[in-house]
């Protein structure tokens, strides 16, 4: 026979180990391999086998705690590398029945019911051993814990239990030992295993067995023959009878003796049941006695739970009604200075609180109509009209007087020889110290913020105007362009006359442009926030550094808005205080924009650009009167720049037209500049450069006699200043090639007008050859030719043209030159003429 799994010493190693790795030290009793299965309740209450069997271990442990002894059955599992580990600890003490499975014919299968599992309804696993014997010594092995430290054993079904002691008694060997107990000392019968464990002899003693072994010898039952045993019964129970009447009749004297005495109980027996009926009268009467007591009792503790209910109440809602000494101070005589907001901060958070706790959709509607409600709530409302008539009240002459301080402040503004950039930010920190009495100024009264708006854009608008007006003063002041300056459009720039000068009217305008935009911008979004109107703003920032060139037409900061959908009517009210704070402003851009243009009309090139630079950064709401100006700004320079056309016709223009190197010298910079998308500066380049060629072609037309030389010339300086920039650039390069276009049309144009005007009758001769002969000598050929040299060169300003031009004029000459004698080789084939090539010769030595 194979070795039993319980005197598997390894096995009993493993569960040791593995029960010691989940941190506890029981003592392993038996170890027993089985294969578990899960059942199903069928027919008859058996189990029927459902899921396929999985092997486990079941492990028999016991821990000592104090004087008490814990039994624990543990379930293991085999892990992915063959190691033992705990899956399931159930407690003996909770074992209520074991059952051996019916429908397995081996009788090796079993369950275990405990008491204490949350589903009774989920059938129990099922456990299948090797065979009978690992079984009956696995489930002795329980009965013996069960009947020694629990002092019972659970329910057995399916099994005799007669059969399973004499099986323990064949197959273990036993010691008889002393165990002591409450009852005295017990004999008990210890396995000789290497389980060690001493275990009571359950069921019945060895003696209790002996005398039933007796007993059960000397009595023959017959019961092979049933009607024989029968009629034997029936003989024995007469004769019972028969017995017990005998004895009766002589015990009579007794039974009479024991009648005397059942009179004298039953005496006894009415006394008591008469005492025992007053007593229940009095018992009844002290019940009812009691019920009353409790019911007063239960009276008297409702009313004191409901009158110290009523009193947190009223506590409660006297909270709500008393004004806190030191609050009502603040509200109706505090000053406002800069000390005591915070208390005046914290005053105003109460009342708003307060008069919020008292309207009827926060108040428990008894409440409502309670007098010291609406009276408390009618003071309320005056303690507030109060307080906002006197917090208006200071406001209204807080803003211009601190307007007023910095006005009579001269270093606030530029002054002779020093421009001084506004700076607001001590203004706005002063102000700020009033943000949240504004808000709840709008939040107790919104109709007192129309006139402190008013007031405060009044009087900032008076400092802003100053400012603006000072520096524009300045700016035109010390810029270096001298106003008898003659503009560069009404002649070529000189030797001594650059294209360019330091502290040009558009660096002037590009500072006040760099300086003031940014801060209007961040005065409406200022004026948004500070006036609580109901719009969405992010504050710009103060980080827009100064440009470091000083003809800069970058714009990195400006006041952004999310497309979060804003209040159309708070909308319209910002604008109208926009328009209030900052009214008046644009006339000292349009003096500066007028200004520059009389000194230097080329300098709505630049201001063009850094207008449109500016107007594109502005997407806030907040600050649509700053667009509005900026709008204003491009269309007054826009006409302004049209204006190029006035000059007189009978002026003649020639040489490159001073805005052609201008304009390179403006989109170089303009790339330095480029930060974020080039739309912007795309689009500049196009509304400028085409301007820039209209212009050209009108300044052309002012003497049509020189209309191909303008534009040749001034279409070669184009390409020549932009080549750099048209290779990196795809919308100069566009340009460019149109300039390129333009170049080659006007060159070709003035050749022919050159060639027809010296060679008129030598290419009219195939009109006129019937008429009459036209001869021309080598000589006169040469001295032509050096006259349309002459005359070329003497309409040419720029020196660097003039190979290129005659190169080209020479090749269309021949061209026309060989076109004249194939005609003259067909009318007059003998006539020696001179050919094309000695022709090109003559050309090329002059």
């Amino acid at each position: 026979m194979a070795r039993s799994s319980a005197d598997d010493m390894e096995l009993k190693r493993g569960c040791e180990a593995g029960i010691l790795a989940k941190g506890d030290r029981d003592k392993v009793v038996m170890t027993m391999r089985v294969a578990k299965g899960r059942g199903g309740w069928g027919k008859a209450g058996k189990l029927a086998s459902r899921h396929m069997a999985k092997p486990r271990v079941l492990a028999i442990t016991t821990k000592q705690k104090g004087q008490k002894t814990k039994a624990f059955m543990r379930v293991l599992k085999y892990s992915h590398g063959g190691v033992l580990e705990p899956a399931k600890v159930y407690k003996i003490k909770h074992l209520s029945k074991i059952e051996v499975v019916q429908n397995d014919p081996s009788g090796c299968t079993f369950l275990l019911g405990f008491d204490n599992l949350r589903s009774q309804s989920v059938a129990p696993p099922q456990w299948t051993m090797r065979n009978k014997e690992d079984r009956n010594r696995f489930l002795m092995c329980i009965l013996n814990i069960c009947k020694e430290h629990l002092g019972s054993i659970p329910k057995v079904v399916g099994m005799d239990v007669v059969e399973m002691a004499i099986w323990a008694k064949e197959n273990t060997t036993t010691k008889v030992t002393q165990a002591t107990n409450k009852d005295g000392p017990v004999e008990s019968v210890v396995l000789e295993s290497e389980s060690n464990v001493t275990v009571e002899k359950d069921l019945v003693s060895q003696a209790e067995e002996e005398d039933i072994e007796a007993l059960l010898s000397n009595y023959v039952m017959a019961i092979g023959e049933a009607e024989a045993f029968s009629e034997r019964m029936k003989r024995e129970l007469v004769a019972l009878e028969s017995a017990n009447v005998y004895a009766l009749i002589e015990t009579e004297s007794v039974v009479e003796e024991v009648l005397q005495g059942l009179e004298i109980a039953s005496v006894c027996v009415e006394d008591m049941d008469e005492w025992l009926g007053i007593f229940n009268i009095k018992l009844r009467h002290m019940r009812e006695d009691i019920q009353s007591i409790e019911w007063r009792n239960n009276r008297l503790e409702l009313q004191s739970d409901s009158n110290v209910a009523l009193i947190n109440e009223l506590d409660k809602l006297l909270e709500l009604l008393q004004i806190p000494p030191e609050y009502e101070a603040s509200l109706t005589g505090g000053s406002f200075d800069e000390g005591n907001m915070i208390k005046n901060i914290e005053a105003c958070d109460w009342l708003t609180l307060a008069i919020k706790n008292l309207e009827a959709s926060n108040l428990d509607p008894i409440y409502v109509k309670l007098r010291a409600v609406r009276e408390k709530r009618a003071e309320f409302v005056l303690l507030k009209c109060t307080f906002v008539r006197r917090a208006s009240e200071f406001l209204r002459n807080y803003f211009p007087s601190l307007i007023d301080s910095m006005l009579n402040d001269k270093a606030n503004f530029s002054q002779r020889g020093h421009l001084q950039r506004p700076d607001h930010a001590d203004m706005r920190n002063k102000c700020r110290t009033y943000a949240r009495l504004l808000q709840h100024i709008k939040s107790l009264d919104k109709s007192c913020m129309i006139p402190l708006r008013k007031a405060y854009c009044h009087s900032l608008n008076l400092l802003i105007r100053r400012e603006s007006r000072e520096f524009s003063n300045e700016l035109r002041n010390s810029s270096k362009a001298s106003k008898s300056s003659t503009p560069l459009f009404e002649g070529p720039a000189g030797a001594n006359q650059p294209a360019s000068i330091t502290d040009s009217p558009a660096d002037a305008y590009s500072k006040m442009i760099t300086v003031f935009i940014p801060l209007l911008v961040d005065e409406s979004s200022f004026l948004a926030h500070f006036m609580c109107f109901e719009v969405s703003t992010v504050s710009q920032s103060d980080a827009n550094a100064e440009a470091t060139s000083t003809s800069s037409v970058t714009l990195e900061a400006s006041s952004s808005i999310g497309k979060t959908s804003n209040n159309p009517a708070e909308l319209g009210l910002l604008n109208e205080c926009l328009k209030e704070l900052l009214d008046g402003i644009q006339e000292d851009f349009y003096a500066l924009v007028d200004w520059a243009f009389k000194l230097d009309p080329l300098s709505c090139i630049s201001m063009h650009g850094i207008t449109d630079r500016y107007l594109s950064g502005q997407k806030a709401e907040v600050s649509g009167y700053v667009q509005l100006l900026l709008d204003d700004l491009e269309t007054r320079i826009t006409i302004l720049f049209s204006r190029i056309e006035k000059y007189e016709r009978n002026v003649r223009q020639i040489g490159v037209v001073p805005y052609i190197p201008r304009f390179s010298q403006l989109a170089a910079r303009m790339e330095q500049y480029i930060n974020g998308s080039r739309d912007l500066v795309d689009q500049a380049y196009t509304k400028i450069v085409t301007i820039m060629f209209v212009i050209l072609e009108k300044i052309a037309q002012v003497e049509p006699k020189y209309v191909d030389i303008v534009l040749l010339e001034n279409y070669a300086a184009f390409q020549h200043s932009l080549y750099d920039l048209a290779n990196v650039v795809p919308t100069l390069a566009k340009y460019y090639h149109q300039a390129s276009e333009a170049y080659e049309q006007a060159c070709s144009r003035h050749i022919n007008l050159v060639i027809y005007i010296h060679f008129e009758k030598l290419f009219q001769f195939a009109r006129r050859i019937e008429e009459l002969m036209y001869n021309m000598s080598p000589e006169e050929l040469d001295k032509t030719i050096n006259a349309m040299y002459r005359k070329l060169q003497k309409n040419m300003t720029a020196e660097e043209l003039l190979p290129s031009l005659w190169e080209k004029c020479k090749k269309e000459f021949l061209d026309k030159y060989a076109t004249f004698l194939k005609l003259i080789s067909k009318i007059y084939p003998d006539e020696k003429v001179t050919s094309v090539n000695e022709m090109r010769d003559i050309l090329a030595s002059l």
